[in-house]
């Protein structure tokens, strides 16, 4: 493991004694010397953030090698970080970067040395999206938390700062030291399929009460924060990955909905800010995505709400953002806008050279290379990586995935879990007069890192609190066959607990629930992500919302169910009637007890 007095040889003393946790601008006379000496390959090389495959920057599997030479033309990490100088690395589960804490930290280790064994090498910022909930890169043994709308459920800002602090610790002992969290989207929209559970919430100052928390916890372990997604993305029925959605808000809706959260993060001084790939005709009538707006990110991002830390595009190789433009126009657009950090183009030499191509031809100054350079200089430094860029496999064993950080996640989810219907006072379920469970529902594919499948984990969680209870897998579109064998299970049981997930008016999922509620048996449904689909099932006695699937999660639920702890969540959302959406069933703030 390279030694700190190897950090500091390597960037050639200019920058040892910056300091960690200074003020944003105090090292800028030695960070604008730094810049200085930089060649013009190596400026726009440090305004990227990529992926690479593989679980070690030097020495790959054949198999990411074979990715890497096809997809980015070169073979490793290293060689990635040595032919563009990239100034950041994203880590994907998929790329096989995050295989257990111990690798990571190597692999974060192998792509600090690469990049500061360069001539006039410089620290990476290593990113991941660890948003917890539905969205996390590095699983088990990694300490899961609560996704932001269970929290946003709890409604604590000392657990969201909690949350912020412990994941932030784990990370940065792991060497990730950029993270693609808070989620700082309103989610007024029950459609909406690329946030919905994302969010904390539909309540804007609620949601940037929450968003401040995290990141402050963040900060404090050292840890880049990042609020997404600017200006809003929490009203839109098209998923960005692969359509182009447009927000019809109002300048008024706009600034009492989405601005609320984005303010609040930049009062608590968030590190990073990623654009979302929408076009908000109120905000910017050109019809460009705000990540390609100069009105959006440098008027108002910038200008109105004082923004001055570093922007960065949501990732460049969704549709939302290549549908106007060719992916050589998208990174040139973007910093013309007013990005600093440029997020995994499809094709980084494509979009890297377009970048240069634009330099060179006088498009792009070189001092506006300058000035997003200086903000990803300043946030390096803030975040001490110019003292000690790298990390220990002691402080790995020491920090991740620890006895008390479990015990914190646990305790933060039973804040979480939400009551929604109890007739008759079912729950909580009696071991003495409904000890045979079974559990039947919808088994997506789990998050990352988590044990998974969701009846599994709910079935061997009510086992261990005394129940004998067995797991049945009926997905997520049961056949007639599938419903028939677990209405007849369903007949040898004391109760049934059922897993339900994205409901809709015809799905076969409603089938299955009032085929089991006909049995006579007390079924106990849990919405293990949208909160919504209780609208969907009135015939179910009592609906618990989870709002994830993960461990964590569907554990507290099963304490919930068996009275170990009385669910205290309230909704954050609202939740309209099935068959009139112009009427509210559940109002924000519905939750029952007992």
């Amino acid at each position: 493991m390279p030694s700190r007095r190897t950090v500091l040889a390597a960037t050639m003393g200019v920058t040892a004694s910056l300091a960690i946790g200074g003020t944003a601008h105090a090292d800028d006379t030695r960070l604008r010397s730094l810049i200085s000496r930089m060649t013009l390959p190596e400026k726009v090389g440090q305004l990227f953030v990529m992926r690479v495959y593989g679980h070690s920057a030097t020495a790959p599997d054949q198999a990411d090698i074979d990715a890497n030479l096809s997809e980015l033309g070169v073979r490793t990490a290293a060689e990635l970080i040595a032919k563009y100088r990239v100034g950041g690395i994203i880590y994907f589960t998929w790329a096989h970067n995050t295989r257990d804490p111990h690798q990571i930290a190597d692999l974060s280790n192998g792509i600090q040395k690469a990049s500061l064994s360069q001539p006039r090498g410089l620290p990476v910022l290593v990113a991941t999206d660890q948003e917890h909930g539905i969205v996390c890169r590095i699983g088990a043994p990694a300490t899961l938390f609560p996704g932001a709308m269970a929290i946003g459920a709890g409604g604590s800002r000392d657990d969201a700062r909690t949350l912020g602090r412990i994941s932030g610790a784990e990370l940065r002992a792991m060497g990730v030291n950029q993270d693609y969290s808070p989620d700082a989207d309103v989610n007024v929209n029950p459609a909406n399929p690329v946030i919905g559970v994302r969010s904390f919430g539909a309540d804007p100052d609620a949601v940037a009460g929450l968003v401040a928390a995290e990141v402050k916890g963040y900060q404090s372990s050292q840890v880049a924060a990042t609020a997404k997604h600017f200006p809003g993305h929490g009203d839109t029925a098209v998923d960005s990955h692969f359509g182009f959605p447009v927000i019809t808000h109002s300048r008024e809706v706009w600034e009492a909905l989405d601005a609320v959260p984005f303010r609040a993060a930049v009062k608590a001084g968030i590190d990073s800010i990623m654009t979302a790939h929408i076009m908000v005709p109120a905000l910017d009538d050109s019809g460009d995505p705000a990540t390609l707006s100069h009105p959006i990110l440098t008027g108002i991002l910038r200008g109105e709400l004082g923004y001055d830390g570093v922007v960065i595009t949501d990732s460049l190789g969704m549709e939302g953002v290549r549908q106007k433009y060719g992916d050589d126009r998208v990174p040139v657009l973007a910093l013309k806008a007013g990005v600093d950090q440029l997020l995994n183009p499809p094709s980084l030499d494509v979009a890297w050279n377009a970048v240069l191509k634009a330099v060179q031809g006088g498009e792009l100054t070189e001092a506006r290379l300058d000035e997003s350079i200086l903000r990803v200089l300043r946030l390096k430094a803030r975040l001490g990586l110019f003292q000690d860029a790298y990390v220990s496999h002691a402080g790995v064993s020491r920090t991740v995935g620890t006895r008390s950080h479990l015990a914190a996640a646990d305790r933060i989810a039973e804040r979480t879990t939400t009551l929604l219907v109890n007739e008759e006072g079912l729950l909580p379920l009696s071991r003495r007069t409904h000890g045979k469970v079974l559990v039947v529902g919808a088994d997506p594919a789990s998050p990352s890192g988590t044990t998974g499948p969701p009846t599994g984990v709910l079935a061997a969680a009510l086992g261990e609190l005394g129940f004998t209870a067995t797991a049945r897998s009926t997905g997520t579109d049961p056949s007639a066959a599938t419903v028939a064998a677990a209405v007849a299970a369903a007949r040898e049981a004391d109760a049934v607990v059922v897993a339900t997930y994205n409901v809709t008016a015809g799905s076969s999922q409603r089938t299955l629930a009032e085929q089991l509620v006909a049995t006579g048996r007390p079924v106990v449904a849990v919405a293990v992500r949208n909160p919504y689909d209780v609208a969907q099932l009135p015939s179910v006695s009592a609906y618990l919302a989870s709002y994830s699937w993960t461990d964590v999660e569907l554990r507290a639920a099963a304490r919930v169910i068996a009275g170990r702890v009385r669910p205290r969540g309230k909704l954050p959302v609202a939740v309209q009637r099935a068959d009139d959406p112009a009427q509210v069933l559940y109002p924000v703030g519905h939750g029952l007890s007992y």
